[in-house]
């Protein structure tokens, strides 16, 4: 459900939405970690002036913590 959600909702901000990929790694019992990783180009427009955008998939992800128990990071990281 989070890996859905965070793919389409990605692929709506960038300028190239077959590029991005998205990584769900459990770091931890009860702790996920969420990479996105998109092209050089579209970093910038994931993570949103003053962090707002990424900020806003935090606040989505954290409704989804609320309901199965699991906190999550998310990071953005560049592909070539």
């Amino acid at each position: 459900m989070i890996l859905d959600f965070v793919t389409s909702y990605a692929k709506l901000l960038v300028k190239n939405p077959d590029d991005i990929r998205v990584e769900i790694v459990s770091v931890g019992e009860g702790f996920d970690e969420i990479t996105i990783y998109a092209k050089d180009e579209d970093v910038g427009k994931l993570i949103g002036k003053g962090g707002q955008m990424i900020n806003s998939i935090k606040t989505v992800i954290s409704g989804c913590k609320a309901k199965g128990g699991k906190n999550y990071r998310v990071n953005v990281k560049a592909i070539s």
